[in-house]
């Protein structure tokens, strides 16, 4: 990836409050199941994925602001609520 990224300290605060490995969040920001515009020029960018602690399907959700050299963490976190984020059905 060429493009520069930047970790907000609120993001960084809330991934490790929510048990997030910081290299999740890269590799759903390099390669994102979706990418769904959001408020204030921002984008979400989620993945689904098995979660071993609650031992069912979540979704990630990495709040980013982007332009064309550089990608801005805002805020990460993750949800059960997959059919209210998910764009176009329950299906990959």
């Amino acid at each position: 990836m060429n493009t520069k990224m930047v970790i907000t300290e609120h993001a960084r605060f809330e991934a490790k409050r929510r048990g997030i490995d910081l290299e999740f969040i890269l590799s759903t920001i390099e390669n994102p199941q979706q990418k769904v515009p959001s408020k204030r020029n921002r984008f979400v960018l989620q993945t689904k994925y098995h979660d071993k602690i609650v031992n069912g399907e979540m979704l990630l959700r990495v709040i980013v602001e982007s332009d064309n050299d550089m990608v801005k963490v805002i805020s990460v976190y993750k949800t059960s609520k997959i059919e209210k984020y998910w764009i176009g059905g329950v299906g990959i």
